[in-house]
């Protein structure tokens, strides 16, 4: 209870001790008033739908039975202005026509009592004129609430949408700032790994051509020599293998964009890891909308991609095997038309700590994994003025499956950045 409440029982108090005093009928329709105004939020709780009208049909029906216990003749009681708290109460709840519609309601209750008047006492031309005085002032007092609580709630929805619009805008500009971060933190280790891998590369060689000397001088005179300098051979190619995805990773992209069909990229990706994968229990299912516009594409680069992201899927999966569900679709992000490209496994999904960092260098969820893969793979979606998006959801009992979804804008937006 608040303070307004008490204020409302205080003068309901009031009213209960003003004449008629005696009238036990009046003390407890005022009580039922106060219990049924003190109930309000409660039943509108509880009936949200139709709480606010059951409220004004309980207050019409006390002020009518109120006005009928404090008067001989009840239409002329002095209690008539009661009628004001069920038309106000309607004011707050209901929209201008629907208080123009409980108003009128609560006027006919009261009256209802002119026709007992009628026949007792002839009632006189200004009977009627103040009669229709009070009843306009039930409009008129509606009216009025209601155009402020009409008024009050466009304010308020104004200010929701105004408060959406700038978490929203707080959203981008955090995304922005991440996406600036990153970026810098990027062009650092970009540098850092060009140079490291520049280094790195001619040592390789070196070491390289002279375990292959080795293994070819030695032939089977010493076959355990012989073994040795193969290992070393074949590590050594694993480090330069690696060393190209330094490279790759810290070159700086120029993309040749041309207006292409994506779903055929897609596709040569598909088959260039289904290459490397033959007897992966992988069922595919391709979901490719019809008709789909053209979008400025650097083909090598965006196979590039696509072949990180279809192989990451394949290893999540592993050696049981499951789904790969590939997705082509028109789109729109940030009012930006253009095509989406949807890549989902039904591996065991990447870990909520790793979400917001996956697309950072040397973050992985694999064993033997350097974490290059999805930075590359950013680094290639930005170069064409995309987005790429991780989403996780669960895919059965159990297991949760991982879905990257890239935007590719459509031609004339993309060639319109590129041209900037």
């Amino acid at each position: 209870m608040n303070w307004m409440d008490v204020l409302w029982l205080l003068f309901l108090a009031g009213l209960a001790v003003l004449p008629p005093v005696a009238e036990i009928h009046k003390q407890l329709t005022l009580l039922a008033i106060g219990i049924v105004q003190l109930s309000e939020s409660w039943l509108l709780a509880r009936a949200p739908r139709r709480g606010a009208a059951y409220i004004v049909l309980l207050k019409i029906a006390l002020a009518t039975l109120l006005i009928d216990h404090t008067g001989e003749l009840s239409i002329n009681s002095s209690y008539w202005p009661i009628y004001f708290l069920p038309a106000v109460t309607a004011a707050e709840y209901f929209s201008p026509l629907a208080t123009l519609l409980w108003t009128a309601v609560a006027s006919a209750a009261y009256c209802s009592y002119l026709y007992p008047a009628l026949q007792e006492y002839d009632i006189t031309r200004e009977a009627y004129g103040l009669l229709a005085i009070r009843i306009l002032f039930f409009f008129l007092a509606a009216m009025v609430v209601n155009r402020f609580v009409v008024e009050n709630r466009r304010q308020i929805k104004r200010y929701q949408e105004l408060a959406e619009t700038l978490a929203e805008t707080n959203r981008r500009l955090e995304q922005a700032q991440a996406e600036a971060r990153r970026s810098e933190r990027l062009a650092a280790l970009g540098q850092m790994s060009a140079g490291l891998a520049h280094e790195i590369r001619n040592p390789l060689g070196v070491i390289k051509g002279s375990a292959e000397m080795l293994h070819q001088k030695l032939g089977e005179a010493n076959p355990l020599a012989s073994e040795l300098a193969g290992y070393i051979s074949s590590e050594t190619n694993r480090l330069s293998s690696l060393v190209t995805r330094f490279l790759d990773f810290a070159r700086p992209l120029h993309p040749e964009l041309i207006p292409q069909e994506i779903a055929p990229v897609l596709e040569q990706a598909l088959h260039a890891v289904a290459v490397t994968q033959k007897g992966a229990l992988v069922h595919v299912e391709r979901h490719y909308e019809p008709n789909v516009p053209m979008v400025p594409l650097d083909e090598g680069l965006a196979e590039q991609a696509f072949v990180n992201l279809i192989q990451n899927a394949h290893d999540a999966m592993g050696s049981a095997g499951g789904t790969l569900r590939l997705t082509v679709a028109t789109a729109k992000s940030a009012n930006r038309e253009g095509v989406e490209v949807g890549i989902e496994d039904t591996g065991p999904g990447i870990p909520a700590d790793l979400r917001e960092q996956i697309f950072n260098p040397f973050v992985t969820t694999k064993k033997t994994g350097v974490g290059l893969g999805l930075s590359i793979v950013s680094t290639i979606v930005d170069g064409h003025h995309g987005t790429i998006r991780l989403e996780s959801e669960a895919q059965g009992e159990g297991q949760r499956g991982a879905r990257f979804v890239i935007f590719f804008p459509a031609g004339d937006e993309a060639a319109a950045k590129v041209a900037s």
